[in-house]
């Protein structure tokens, strides 16, 4: 079996995509992992569905449309934070610091967050992929399962968003402990991992090498590390903005972090390799 028939010949095209989409990060660093990420997923998404719309079936582009609509979702959530000037204010800050950063470690990162976001979204294109060779739809239950856990995923990192947007609107400088912020701290983070987690599901039953599994365990695993890192970069600002308020103290002290009903209250003193 050759590599041709593992992957898509379009790859590259994938590829060369997320690359033109992430180099948003050119113009501000925060962008190669804000902006750059959300619209490459949607553009991988509908580059998809044009390549391979004839041969693709109501699983496959309910996966694409997911995709799709995550990235669409997050985009517009990250734009519209722009317009917030405290929000502003914190951009330009990152954007001071990385000033000095050479165009070397930028062009690093570029490529690294184009290879990331494609293993990301392979799972998605495998599916399409499989069905462009004419390979029938194998154990659709487990495809259902994994689109339901995606359409979960979606549901909650957009209800956090929006609860805690809505919260700062009336009380600015406290911490939001309102809605799904009762039952885990970081709930946004947590759907970013459970809509990936659900996508790989939808994909497995598409392969038929463990070649094919690579890319997208891979992209699974460094989307849960790096949100694992959002999360201990979080905790540590909020120390600094709140940790002389007993509520606050009060607050993570039972209210887990990451996970829901796992008593992991911190992930400050655990290494996380993609921070």
């Amino acid at each position: 079996m050759n590599l041709s028939s593992l992957f898509p010949t379009e790859w590259p095209w994938f590829f060369a995509l997320t690359l033109a989409i992430s180099a948003t990060g050119f113009i501000r660093l925060v962008y190669f992992v804000s902006i750059g990420y959300a619209f490459s997923i949607t553009a991988l998404a509908v580059l998809a569905g044009a390549l391979f719309y004839r041969q693709l079936g109501p699983l496959a582009w309910a996966h694409l449309g997911l995709l799709a609509l995550y990235g669409v979702r997050l985009g517009t959530f990250l734009v519209s934070r722009e317009r917030s000037p405290s929000y502003q204010t914190e951009l330009d800050e990152v954007q001071r610091r990385n000033r000095k950063m050479s165009i070397f470690t930028r062009f690093g990162i570029w490529i690294s967050v184009a290879l990331l976001y494609l293993c990301m979204f392979s799972p998605g294109l495998l599916r399409a992929h499989a069905l462009a060779q004419g390979r029938a739809e194998p154990l659709p239950w487990l495809t259902i399962l994994g689109l339901a856990v995606m359409a979960g995923g979606l549901g909650l990192e957009g209800l956090a968003d929006f609860q805690k947007s809505r919260f700062k609107k009336t009380a600015p400088k406290r911490f939001c402990d309102r809605g799904l912020f009762r039952l885990v701290r970081c709930p946004n983070y947590l759907g970013e991992i459970t809509i990936w987690s659900g996508s790989l599901l939808a994909g497995i039953s598409a392969w038929n090498h463990p070649l094919q599994a690579v890319p997208g365990i891979l992209g699974t695993i460094c989307i849960v590390l790096i949100m694992m890192g959002s999360t201990k970069r979080l905790e540590t600002k909020q120390d600094a903005r709140y940790g002389s308020d007993p509520e606050y103290q009060a607050y993570v002290k039972k209210v887990p972090v990451l996970f829901p009903f796992l008593p992991i209250y911190s992930l400050k003193n655990i290494k996380v390799y993609l921070e």
